[in-house]
């Protein structure tokens, strides 16, 4: 092939132009250059995109196509299975390579080494770049040349060998081939199902590139510097909420990890330890896909092995009211009633209904992963299955199953005002804060006052917090003797 033979550039989970590696390895070549990004669930082994998933991708690749064509570019829409839509792709432009940016779900790197070596075979170029990670997984080890199984030493060794390259900025213009090959249309690939929560989701967010950069200057103008203490607050929101941007690949860490550092740079010094604080939410970003790359079974087994033979119950009923957010503790209510209409939770929360879940109504953490992985807008594999496993008490690094979060004294301790289950559960709104968290325990007149009919229009608690504890402890002794 030539110099001049186009170059084909796969998008997947990288819908940016800036700081793209793929894309400016393409640039650097020379020659016409083809964005395309292929629909298809065949490499995606038992995680096939969500609900959620796939509201944000249609927006997504629409932001996409309209940055591609500012630049004199499009963006090349396919359907069906990747290898055959790739071969067709460069039989009918003649590309003489394939480059793409990596992903780390162990059924991507199987599907990717096949689709490579393929290509390889017939004589095209293909190769594949970083552009999701600050450091591959295979690239940390510990001092026995063994994964990390704990976050400190892991991001502390990671903090050692840790120089980012600068973020490259976005091409201005893109060469275009004399003929562009045949494109479906975004609407074509029925990513927009019909689910109830899509008016919450587009009031919640704004996706594409554009999104996440203001998104990210927002909080770099605002709220970082309060994120140590504010981080734990659910309302009002101290959270970057960049996870879903840098899920989808519109804001790769890089380019965080340089706006931060601008950021200390230019502010005093009690803005650095609330930056390196948030920045450490990026190591464990990492430590999620190091996890996942080296332990490949965890996205439906326990990393902890004895954890295998759990005595989870199944009680349909029980799992429905909490994904529908009537467990009878407001707390937990208003965190699944947020995930609803936003398809997102703030994280102290999740952690909260998680523990609810797998410890007050012993339910598997795998029922809890898979309701996150269909509505959460930033449902990414390995933070998944670290944030599931952790709660459970099965993976690495996992709070331990004895620790049970009391859903009232969270409450109390992160919303204390109450602001929080006032606006997602708005029933319970006019109760004092001394009884929000736990209405239960109200007096009925002052339960009548305030509108509020335990078993009528918000339910009375599902379980006790106390028994259900000692019936959680109880079932870990089952398997304490192999833990």
């Amino acid at each position: 092939m030539t110099s001049s033979a186009p170059t084909l550039v796969w998008f997947r989970q990288d819908l940016r132009l800036a700081d793209n590696p793929a894309l400016a390895a393409a640039v650097q070549h020379g020659g016409p250059i083809l964005p395309v990004f292929v629909w298809s669930q065949d490499g995606e082994g038992d995680w096939p995109a969500g609900g959620a998933t796939q509201w944000w991708l249609h927006r997504s690749l629409a932001r996409l196509a309209e940055s591609l064509a500012k630049r004199g570019s499009k963006l090349i829409i396919r359907q069906g299975d990747t290898q055959e839509q790739l071969n067709q792709l460069v039989q009918e432009t003649k590309a003489g390579r394939v480059y793409w940016n990596r992903r780390y779900e162990p059924a991507c790197i199987a599907r990717d080494a096949q689709i490579k070596a393929r290509l390889r075979t017939d004589g095209v170029d293909a190769q594949s770049f970083n552009a999701g990670l600050l450091l591959e997984p295979w690239e940390v080890r510990n001092k026995q040349g063994s994964p990390f199984q704990v976050f400190t030493p892991y991001w502390k060794h990671c903090q050692e060998k840790l120089t980012p390259a600068l973020p490259e900025s976005a091409p201005s213009q893109l060469a275009a081939p004399a003929k562009w090959p045949r494109s479906e249309s975004v609407e074509s690939l029925g990513l927009e199902p019909t689910i109830p929560w899509a008016d919450g989701l587009e009031q919640a967010w704004q996706p594409g590139e554009a999104g996440a950069y203001a998104t990210l200057q927002a909080f770099l103008a605002e709220a970082v510097g309060d994120y140590p203490t504010a981080r734990d607050q659910p309302e009002p929101e101290g959270t970057s909420r960049m996870s879903p941007y840098l899920h989808f690949g519109e804001i790769g860490p890089r380019q965080i990890w340089q706006a931060v550092a601008e950021r200390m740079q230019e502010a005093k010094k009690p803005f650095a330890a609330a930056g390196q604080s948030w920045l450490r939410q990026l190591g464990w970003r990492e430590f999620a896909h190091h996890l996942l790359f080296h332990f490949p079974h965890t996205p439906a087994e326990p990393l902890r092995a004895p954890y295998a033979a759990f005595p989870w119950r199944k009680a349909p009923r029980e799992l429905k009211a909490w994904q529908q957010g009537r467990t009878g503790y407001p707390l937990v209510d208003a965190g699944m009633r947020q995930l609803w209409v936003t398809g997102w939770m703030h994280n102290r929360v999740r952690m909260v209904v998680a523990s609810f879940l797998v410890k007050h109504l012993l339910l598997s953490w795998q029922e809890g992963a898979a309701w996150f992985w269909d509505t959460l807008v930033d449902a990414d594999l390995a933070n998944n299955t670290l944030g599931w496993q952790w709660t459970a008490g099965c993976g690495a690094d996992a709070a331990p199953y004895f620790r049970i979060f009391n859903p009232v004294s969270q409450g109390e301790k992160f919303d204390t005002g109450g602001a929080y289950v006032r606006k997602w559960v708005p029933e319970l709104a006019g109760l004092p804060d001394k009884y929000l968290h736990q209405p239960w325990t109200a007096p009925g007149v002052l339960l009548k006052d305030a509108g509020v009919k335990l078993g009528g229009n918000y339910p009375a608690p599902m379980v006790v917090h106390q028994e259900a504890r000692e019936r959680a402890l109880e079932a870990l002794g089952t398997i304490r003797k192999g833990d």
